[in-house]
């Protein structure tokens, strides 16, 4: 992978940083009493926001790795529920289960036995590249809604609330 500027510049896409800020930093902090807030004007409240993105994200790290893989119905599959977190601590579980997918993403694309242009013999011509690029635009469109929120909260930036600055 060292002198693969593809696979590199991908993960560096993935990982957020560069353009945007990192999904970890995104979601870090978020004040519990804020996260089943539904703000005028906004569409959804962040919880509805998280669970969108790991359930998408979840959707095609599966699609892209497991041939078998069936995706929930549209649009109805990709959102929660409910607008709060059923519990305190399913904010924490779902931001949780999202970076530790991004990861396993970030590792299927590392991975030098696997070839990014290929096509999935299951799919209808997708590939990895494909996949991971679609991860990636769809996680920093909704982060960006998060810190937005956030912002429109008063909870951003995210240590400064936190740490009482």
């Amino acid at each position: 992978m060292k002198h693969d500027p593809t696979r590199r510049q991908l993960l560096a896409l993935l990982e957020g940083g560069q353009a945007h800020v990192s999904p970890a930093e995104a979601l870090e902090y978020f004040p519990a009493e804020a996260r089943g807030r539904l703000l005028k004007g906004a569409g959804y409240t962040p919880w509805q926001l998280l669970e969108h993105l790991r359930i998408t994200q979840w959707d095609i790290l599966e699609f892209s790795r497991n041939p078998h893989h069936e995706s929930p119905p549209w649009p109805e599959g990709y959102w929660p529920s409910t607008p709060t977190p059923p519990s305190t601590g399913d904010w924490d579980a779902s931001a949780g289960r999202f970076l530790n997918q991004l990861e396993e993403l970030k590792a299927l694309v590392a991975d030098p036995a696997v070839d990014l242009l290929a096509p999935f013999p299951h799919g209808d011509g997708q590939n990895l590249l494909r996949e991971a690029l679609l991860a990636a635009d769809h996680n920093a469109w909704h982060l960006g809604q998060l810190v937005l929120l956030r912002k429109q909260l008063g909870a951003w930036p995210a240590r400064a609330s936190a740490e009482g600055g």
